[in-house]
């Protein structure tokens, strides 16, 4: 991994806590993810094997060994979504975000993916992740452009960017295998010059979420 590149990194915001996986966290994002099954399913690449299986501890262990991989090539930038208590007790996993397909000189954009608990969805904590991402992507990792793509059915992901008033940009038919067919997608997009006006998407949501 490599620094210069923005990752590894920990960003917050209030009790939202951004940071690298651990290999500790096995056991929590093993739970959440079974708790979640119908929740997060519909939306994401079809597993090549069992729900349960593909959502383990053992499972975990190939999954963290794959996103830490594409961070240390400075392909990806893997956080685990925690929330910290107002008592200063352990924080709780609650979900993802990553940007990944890392690309940089002229094009200098990534592609962002992310999930959250469905029991602490609704509460701002998602979109104020993908705030601190954004922002860490334009100034520590110095990239342009960060995109998003989500199914035209997928509303509860579909409010995060649009609370956000991230741009729609497109409408890509038959872009991504999931839950067993090629789905289409909306392409939302965001770059450096939407959000300098602002002082940064984080000031943004911050504004909006105010009024």
């Amino acid at each position: 991994m490599n620094r210069a590149f923005g990752y590894p990194a920990v960003l917050s915001d209030g009790p939202v806590l951004l940071r690298p996986y651990l290999r500790s966290d096995g056991q929590a994002w093993s739970e959440v993810r079974q708790l979640n099954q119908r929740w997060l399913a519909p939306w994401e690449a079809t597993p090549i094997g069992p729900w349960a299986q593909m959502n383990s501890t053992a499972a975990f262990k190939q999954v963290y060994k794959g996103l830490r991989a594409a961070a240390k090539e400075g392909e990806a930038m893997p956080f685990a979504i925690c929330l910290r208590p107002p008592d200063g007790g352990p924080e709780r996993f609650v979900g993802h975000i990553n940007l990944g397909n890392i690309v940089r000189r002229a094009f200098a954009s990534a592609y962002c993916g992310y999930w959250i608990d469905s029991r602490v969805a609704g509460q701002g904590i998602m979109p104020t992740a993908l705030a601190l991402v954004v922002d860490h992507a334009f100034n520590a990792a110095g990239l342009h452009r960060v995109e998003i793509n989500i199914r035209p059915e997928n509303k509860a992901s579909r409010r995060v960017v649009e609370k956000l008033e991230i741009r729609e940009e497109a409408y890509h038919p038959h872009y991504m295998f999931i839950d067993g067919a090629w789905r289409d997608h909306i392409g939302y997009a965001v770059t450096v010059e939407d959000v300098v006006g602002d002082g940064g998407l984080l000031r943004r949501w911050h504004r909006l979420r105010s009024q």
